[in-house]
């Protein structure tokens, strides 16, 4: 069995690739995104100085997100002979509680941003942080391989499984087919020694399926509820049931 002998198979199966790939694209982009950033960490931290500063107001966040949310200082500095008063600057909230008036912190400054400093404790923390998303990425990367390929392959079991394991049953379609031409996926049940499964059947109704009074030829895989065929002509005669 091929996957060409099903009509409309390798175009679903090319819209599965097709989705997988704009994943993993957008997956590449945010990690050349993220390998710029960590690139320009690395630059700052081999730029940047010690300068001593002096507290000027420190704005906490509220008591319970102290744990997770930075506190941000107003800090005055003298950086190539000239005074530098900043707010904004991030620290630990913690830390901060302890920090008042005039006390003394130790930025780190850009020569090249001497207006963007950054708390040298809380930028260290954040630095160690950062050695993990080339990591993060790359596991990412390799993850969204691995799912593409599961689906490609569940995508070509379920276009032939049915069609090469399955059995071949009458099933009534609830409701009848759905009157589009399009491939869709429809509630169905059939009837096995007596006992009804109900299954979830896919077809192109605008290709006359294989009937007998009310009920369509399908082909089910019992174990796997939705790999269900309807067969239609076409298929039929692709796989030279009929002439």
């Amino acid at each position: 069995m091929k996957l060409t002998q099903v009509p409309g198979a390798l175009l679903r199966l090319c819209s599965v690739g097709a989705l997988g790939l704009a994943a993993a694209g957008a997956l590449v982009v945010l990690g050349l995104g993220a390998g710029r950033w960590v690139g320009s960490e690395a630059d700052f931290f081999s730029r940047a100085v010690e300068v001593e500063a002096r507290v000027r107001s420190v704005a906490l966040p509220k008591f319970e997100d102290r744990a997770t949310v930075p506190a941000r200082l107003t800090v005055l500095y003298v950086f190539d002979g000239r005074d530098v008063s900043v707010s904004g600057v991030l620290a630990d909230a913690e830390r901060a509680e302890g920090l008042g008036l005039g006390a003394r912190v130790v930025l780190l400054v850009d020569p090249r941003a001497p207006e963007a400093p950054r708390e040298l404790e809380y930028a260290r923390a954040k630095a160690e942080l950062s050695r993990f998303v080339p990591v993060a990425v790359g596991l990412g990367l390799l993850l969204a391989a691995l799912l593409l390929g599961l689906e490609l392959r569940r995508a070509v079991r379920s276009e032939l499984a049915p069609l090469e394991h399955g059995m071949l049953v009458w099933l009534t379609c609830d409701g009848g087919l759905p009157d589009t031409r399009a491939e869709t996926t429809f509630a169905a049940h059939y009837y096995q020694a007596d006992v009804k499964h109900e299954v979830r059947a896919r077809a192109r109704p605008g290709r006359p399926p294989v009937k007998n009074g009310e009920k369509v030829l399908a082909a089910v895989v019992p174990s796997k509820p939705t790999w269900v065929r309807v067969i239609d002509e076409d298929l039929a005669r692709s796989l030279g049931w009929f002439a």
